[in-house]
């Protein structure tokens, strides 16, 4: 669905007297990729609202994003473009259930996707994204990590860094989780030719039918390094978008089981608008809780993608 020109109007007027910068990611709809400032996945997302001289930030994402931007600016305003943008990966991981967990296992860093609640990366050693996982995994002293709450990206790192010991929590990303092994077969099996690139949410006997691997942004990059023509695509739809815009030459496929992320999906233009007028709805993280959760996040953005 296209932008209409007077709402293109209305945000771009509103931005400049607010003095905001519009992030968002790349599973939100096209029609909010054409009306941002910056659109990218959760790491790259984390540095742009570091690197930010904008007073106002609206993110169109989901509630962790939105906290991790105020973690890392909290003399910014932060704002999440729809309040009811959750996420169900991230409320796999109550700080509560991580305290008992940690009482267990005294002594073992706990490295936190940021694809969680700013509570729970207060009780984090590190956290890191899919673009870095691996880096941060192998930059802890500690032979055994517990990390939370993807299972899937966990395996993978896990994987990749054999020489660890990676103590799993039992979360999942519930749209790359419900990917069907049979039917990815099949799709390869029409298109032969096709790369097949894969998010590491996804189940370990899914991503074993990959070419490659890797981070939202690392999946787009790879699209366009390789001289391949076709792709399957395993993950979240949004990517899709930008994919074709930049490659109107090459062709993406994905499963039927739809790809979606109904949370991201929520956040529309006139979520924007509404944000922007009235300066609200706005995420704030308290000190007691953004300054533990800061140390966890600065400790990833000082660690290189992996790709």
């Amino acid at each position: 669905m296209s932008v209409a020109p007077e709402d293109r109007e209305i945000i771009a007027r509103l931005a400049k007297e607010r003095d905001a910068v519009i992030l968002a990611h790349y599973y939100c709809l096209p029609e909010i990729h054409d009306v941002a400032d910056f659109v990218g996945d959760s790491l790259g997302l984390s540095q742009e609202a570091a690197r930010s001289s904008a007073k106002v930030i609206v993110f169109c994402g989901v509630h962790f994003m939105a906290e991790t931007a105020s973690i890392l600016c909290p003399e910014k305003t932060v704002l999440l473009a729809n309040a009811d943008a959750g996420c169900p990966m991230a409320d796999m991981v109550a700080p509560e259930d991580l305290e008992k967990r940690k009482a267990e296992s005294p002594g073992v860093p706990v490295l936190t996707y940021v694809n969680s609640s700013a509570k729970v990366k207060a009780l984090s050693d590190i956290c890191c994204t899919s673009a870095n996982v691996t880096a941060v995994l192998r930059s802890l002293p500690s032979q055994k990590v517990l990390m939370t709450p993807d299972r899937n990206l966990a395996l993978y790192a896990q994987s990749l860094v054999p020489e660890k010991e990676v103590l799993l929590w039992p979360g999942f990303c519930p749209t790359h989780h419900r990917l069907n092994l049979l039917e990815i077969q099949e799709l390869k099996r029409s298109h032969p030719l096709a790369e097949v690139i894969a998010h590491p949410e996804c189940q370990p006997k899914i991503l074993n039918e990959a070419h490659f691997i890797g981070s939202t942004s690392g999946l787009i990059k790879r699209c366009a390094q390789s001289d391949k023509d076709e792709f399957i695509i395993l993950t979240e739809s949004g990517v899709i978008y930008p994919l074709s815009k930049a490659h109107p030459d090459k062709k993406f496929y994905q499963p039927k089981t739809a790809m979606i992320c109904p949370n991201m999906k929520k956040n529309r233009v006139s979520d924007i608008i509404l944000a922007l007028k009235n300066l609200e709805p706005v995420i704030k993280v308290p000190e007691e809780i953004r300054l533990p959760a800061l140390r966890a996040v600065e400790r990833m953005l000082a660690i290189p993608r992996d790709q």
